[in-house]
């Protein structure tokens, strides 16, 4: 989406981020993204310059996604899965370049981004030796952290009715 709003290939847009779980809580965060515009790269936020798109359709659209491929095929988003799954594949046995990073779900325990431990949830990561590490430091300023705040309290959640199923079973 990025890209198609600045005329540019998915290979000039780098470091979306998306937090959370894969539901329509996930938070596809923009503000340490960069896109190589004209040859420079430059922050996304800066490229666009518009504020309200970045946080409206652009975050509900990729919210939505999973149940907008559901309902234009009448299948499953199953290929879409199955893409990503290949492209995990590929970051883990290749790693990830210097400068850059992706959005995994990985184990929450020990990131530095204030989500409790024991959930899987989609952090920005580097890759290398086929070993992940959560990308430590970013700034999250109010906005990110109400979104990135939903997405735990919902994956919390799931996780404690599925306990609860397991517990009467």
């Amino acid at each position: 989406m990025i890209a198609l709003k600045l005329g540019v290939t998915a290979d000039d847009v780098k470091n979306v981020i998306i937090w959370g779980n894969h539901s329509s809580t996930q938070y596809p965060d923009v503000n340490h993204a960069k896109v190589k515009l004209h040859g420079k790269e430059v922050g996304v936020y800066e490229a666009l310059k518009d504020d309200s798109w970045l946080k409206g359709e652009f975050i509900s659209t990729v919210q939505q996604r999973g149940a907008a491929v559901i309902k234009a095929r009448k299948l499953s988003s199953a290929m879409s899965a199955a893409k990503a799954i290949a492209d995990h594949v590929r970051d883990i046995w290749f790693g990830t370049p210097e400068g850059e990073f992706v959005s995994m779900g990985v184990i929450s325990d020990g990131n530095s981004y204030g989500v409790p431990d024991d959930l899987l949830y989609s952090f920005p990561v580097v890759i290398k030796n086929k070993t992940w590490k959560f990308v430590e430091g970013l700034p999250i300023n109010d906005f990110s952290r109400e979104k990135m705040d939903l997405t735990a309290k919902e994956l919390t959640e799931e996780k404690e009715t599925a306990f609860e199923f397991l517990s009467s079973a």
